[in-house]
Parts: structure tokens; C-alpha cells; sequence
């Protein structure tokens, strides 16, 4: 890859990676050209060397988002412990990620502008959403995905919820509520 390619690719990672930080804190809809490539010091023009639209940025900054969610999520696990349904599910359902919707999980952050974004996005996020119901499946020790399903809608509905509420006892309430109940889903196996 020559000097200008190189430049070009991370030109576009940086633009991808405070969009994906943006749409994740305010929506899909909150994305300006502009504003996006003034934070990273280029130039509006400069966009569309990057991108052929506004709405082929959303769906890449959409994976993008996707992506850094599930890593950070992987990241802050202990790797020589197996992922259990009390570990997943308490740490999906915390405080901290309730707080952090620029840097927890996409699909929960993002969830109701994809329902209503084009295909595109929608079919961003979908594999994405399969992985989680296949991982939740995986650690339920479940050969089908039913309750993963259920225990997924949950979690993303009750993240979601969560930070819709403003009195911060009622949040915690819902949080611990929907975390009680699919860890007991789990155990009633």
C-alpha cells in the first residue's frame, strides 16, 4: 500500500470511529457530514473520497459500532474463565453499560433508529443480533435458541428502558429485575 493509500485508509478509520461514537451517543440521525469532518479535521469535500453517500457512512459507521461494542464486551472479560449466563448477563445488565451508551453495546444503544433505518442498516445489524442470540444459546447450554432469544429481547429491551428512566432507583430496579429473572430462566433447566 503506498504513502497516500495509507493515508486514505486511516483517514477513513478516523472517520469511522468518531461516527461510530457518534451515532452510538445521540442516534443515527444525529450524524452531520459536516460536523463529523470538522472533530476529525478534514475536509467536508474530503468525505466524498471516503464515502459515495451519507447513507453508506451510517451503514459502515454501523459496523464499525457493532464491531467495537462486541470487542470491548470480549475485552472486559476474564479469558480463562468461561462466559456463564450470571456473568453475561450482569454485566450487560449494569449500571456502568446502562451509563455508557457510547462505548457498550451498538445493538442496545442503537436498536430502535435501526428498526427504523433502511436495509442497509437493518442488515448491518441483524448478523450482529443473530451472533448475540448464538452466543447467549452457547452459554444457556441449549441446542435451541428459544430461550436465548427471549433472554437477548430481554436484555437489549431492559438496557434500553433502563435509560429512558430518569429516576436512577426505578433504572437500577428494571436492570436487576430483568438480570433476576433470566438468571433464573437459566437455572430452571
Amino acid at each position: 500500500m503506498g504513502h497516500s493509500q495509507a493515508d486514505k485508509a486511516r483517514s477513513r478509520e478516523r472517520i469511522l470511529n468518531e461516527a461510530a461514537t457518534q451515532i452510538r451517543d445521540k442516534g443515527l440521525d444525529s450524524l452531520s457530514i459536516g460536523n463529523l469532518m470538522q472533530q476529525v479535521k478534514l475536509t467536508h469535500g474530503g468525505f466524498y473520497g471516503h464515502f459515495a453517500s451519507r447513507s453508506d457512512l451510517i451503514a459502515a459507521a454501523l459496523e464499525q459500532a457493532l464491531t467495537l461494542g462486541e470487542a470491548s464486551a470480549r475485552a472486559s472479560r476474564d479469558p480463562d474463565k468461561p462466559v456463564s449466563v450470571n456473568s453475561l448477563v450482569r454485566s450487560y445488565l449494569s449500571r456502568s453499560h446502562r451509563d455508557s451508551p457510547k462505548s457498550g453495546c451498538a445493538i442496545g444503544a442503537l436498536i430502535s433508529d435501526v428498526g427504523r433505518a433502511d436495509e442497509q442498516c437493518r442488515a448491518v445489524m441483524e448478523p450482529h443480533i443473530e451472533s448475540f442470540i448464538a452466543k447467549v444459546t452457547e452459554t444457556l447450554g441449549d441446542d435451541d435458541d428459544a430461550r436465548a432469544i427471549v433472554a437477548v429481547s430481554a436484555m437489549v429491551g431492559a438496557l434500553a428502558i433502563s435509560r429512558v428512566i430518569t429516576d436512577s432507583k426505578r433504572s437500577d430496579a428494571i436492570l436487576r429485575t430483568v438480570r433476576d429473572s433470566i438468571v433464573a430462566m437459566a437455572s430452571d433447566r
